[in-house]
């Protein structure tokens, strides 16, 4: 199963934008696993799971890790952004989805 995986500080603040994002997802068709991980724990889940990983979104409170997670995802070929912080602090799923797809088109 395809995944999108959203990386924040402590991978528990970005809960309800993930579950946003699957209804918004299963609304559309769409079968991808999206989750919430701690940042530091995503070198572990692109070496288990890379081949199924479709793109990384970072939570806006780590974007300063960008520059050194990009050379980790660059190594597997998945691209990856810092979420757009307006549709994070608005909870926005539809539009943190769609910026994850956008990054694959």
């Amino acid at each position: 199963m395809k995944r999108i995986v959203l990386a924040c500080s402590a991978g528990m603040s970005t809960s309800l934008v993930v579950t946003r994002m699957e209804k918004e997802a299963a609304a559309r068709g769409l079968e991808y696993k999206i989750y919430a991980i701690a940042e530091q724990n995503l070198r572990d889940e692109l070496e288990a799971y890379a081949q199924d990983v479709t793109a990384v979104l970072l939570g806006p409170q780590v974007r300063f890790k960008l520059a050194e997670n990009k050379k980790l995802t660059d190594h597997y070929q998945i691209p990856i952004a810092v979420i757009d912080s307006v549709a994070y602090g608005t909870l926005n799923g539809v539009k943190v989805l769609d910026q994850a797809l956008g990054l694959v088109d």
